[in-house]
């Protein structure tokens, strides 16, 4: 921890002392996250409606055929924006790269003060998508897939246990923090529903499972 962060920390601290004792502080500052997934409920509808299949053929794919991360606004692409939007404190340079900040990775539950130890995953990884229907989107619908802000695709989270993750579905990897799972499902099955991706039968149980326990 910086010594910069480790006093910010301190004022943060005392300041939130003080207001607790004269009655300000009526609750903590929620961090920014991604947008929120369908409920439960939902979510189990949902599923309900996806096509099951086998999975199909990584043949093909490459990651270059999902062009990111895009320019989202001035010099900001995507994972910066992310970036910002999912941390606390965050603080960007002229060029947008986040030159300080707090994340917390809800997938394991640890807290970086580094940008370059967040990954930025896409909760239906690309290779997944491909194999689920992706192969047929032309170039554009596969990049707005890739760096899409308004579904709940999108998330800043500890890199190695992004790379762990991997292409792999619910079916093969949930994250570790069981208390994010219920939130993971929602969001994988709202992301699959809205692109019309298709699940295959053992993810499809995994999902059920998470979501009969919300």
């Amino acid at each position: 921890m910086s010594g910069i962060y480790a006093r910010r920390i301190a004022v943060v601290a005392a300041f939130a002392a003080l207001a607790a004792t004269t009655g300000l502080l009526t609750a903590p500052t929620a961090q920014a996250a991604m947008p929120t997934p369908v409920s439960a409920s939902t979510a189990r509808t949902y599923l309900g409606q996806l096509t099951v299949s086998t999975e199909g053929s990584s043949s093909g794919y490459s990651r270059d055929k999902f062009p990111h991360w895009i320019t989202q606004s001035g010099a900001c692409n995507t994972r910066e924006v992310v970036l910002k939007r999912d941390g606390t404190g965050v603080v960007q340079d002229s060029s947008c790269a986040a030159t300080s900040g707090s994340w917390y990775s809800e997938y394991d539950g640890a807290t970086w003060t580094a940008a370059s130890d967040l990954d930025i995953d896409h909760m239906v990884p690309l290779a997944e998508a491909w194999r689920s229907g992706a192969s047929g989107w032309t170039t554009a619908q596969r990049q707005s897939f890739a760096n899409d802000l308004t579904r709940p695709q999108l998330i800043a989270v500890t890199d190695n246990v992004n790379q762990s993750k991997s292409d792999q579905d619910p079916g093969e990897w949930l994250p570790s923090r069981t208390a994010y799972r219920c939130t993971y499902a929602r969001a994988w099955v709202h992301v699959k529903h809205y692109y019309g991706l298709s699940v295959d039968s053992t993810e499809k149980s995994a999902l059920q499972s998470v979501l009969n326990g919300c």
